[in-house]
């Protein structure tokens, strides 16, 4: 096997140095490996591939356990292969026996920061100060680094739609795979963009509020008032609006007072006026 720079030999002289110390710059992942131990030997290949492939993210530390007992006692290693992954001077996970190289793959990425998530960062902190280009600029190139991540691809997306390019932000989404799709914040997102769109093709708020006073019955501005209030963020109005529509007429069109209702959950997810309104709706279908 070639040397790595990312691969070391531990014994108990420079495991503090290696390992404790080391974990506080980088993720280290102690290997305890026997040569008599043959799932050790199919294991160590695959690590010793994902320590250069990762190049530097993490290290990898190899200590023979028959050589170095006091460091497998000390660890409460049992088995072998055991391999501890250590982090800020403490062990923080762990794993036995010679598992697939996908599985050390998700063992791996739970805890070794993605180029992504450190430009993710770098957003946020841009944002939060009010710098809306530069946070655009490095979340858009967070999602070249890492096409579908998900919450750089969330982050982009709030952005966009904030900067008005809502067609952008929705062709994101919906490259996300079906599990992320279904997310609450990515169908809530989803859902804003489209309330966006239909409110673009109706009469202002005013116009649509002095007609359901003139005619309650009228279903068309009511439902269309609800759009306009969703947008503007009265969401509770909108609600009642919506309900009254399918009270009044459970057909409008197609029963769209219940599925832009649904859809106005999914907007809001947690917000405890989805609770109570799906309850009324509930009630009312059933």
């Amino acid at each position: 096997m070639a040397e790595s720079p990312f691969v070391i030999e531990v014994n108990q002289s420079n495991f503090n140095e290696v390992v404790i110390e080391g974990s506080m710059r980088h993720p280290v992942l102690v290997d305890f490996w026997a040569a008599w131990c043959n799932p050790c030997q199919m294991l160590m290949p695959i690590l010793a591939k994902l320590a250069d492939e990762y190049q530097g993210k993490f290290v990898l530390a190899k200590v023979n356990s028959d050589e170095n007992q006091s460091l497998a006692t000390q660890f409460g290693v049992r088995s072998l292969p055991t391999v501890k992954l250590f982090k800020d001077g403490a062990v923080v996970d762990e794993f036995m026996g010679a598992l697939p190289e996908g599985q050390i793959r998700d063992f791996l990425d739970r805890h070794i920061d993605r180029e992504a998530d450190l430009l993710l960062a770098a957003a946020r902190s841009d944002l939060a100060d009010g710098n809306l280009n530069e946070a655009l600029a490095t979340l858009e190139k967070a999602n070249e680094t890492d096409p579908g991540y998900k919450p750089v691809v969330v982050e982009l997306a709030k952005l966009l739609i904030q900067t008005g390019h809502a067609d952008r932000a929705e062709a994101l989404l919906n490259d996300l795979s079906y599990d992320d799709r279904r997310a609450a914040d990515v169908a809530g997102l989803l859902a804003s963009i489209e309330f966006a769109r239909e409110a673009e093709s109706v009469p202002p708020m005013e116009a649509l509020e002095a007609a359901v006073e003139q005619n309650p019955d009228d279903l068309d501005a009511r439902y269309a008032l609800a759009i306009r209030q969703v947008v503007a963020g009265e969401y509770e109005s909108a609600m009642d609006n919506l309900l009254t529509v399918m009270k009044k007429d459970r057909k409008f069109r197609d029963d769209a007072a219940r599925k832009t209702l649904l859809k106005l959950f999914d907007l809001r997810g947690e917000d405890p006026l989805v609770e109570q309104y799906r309850r009324k709706m509930f009630n009312f279908l059933y």
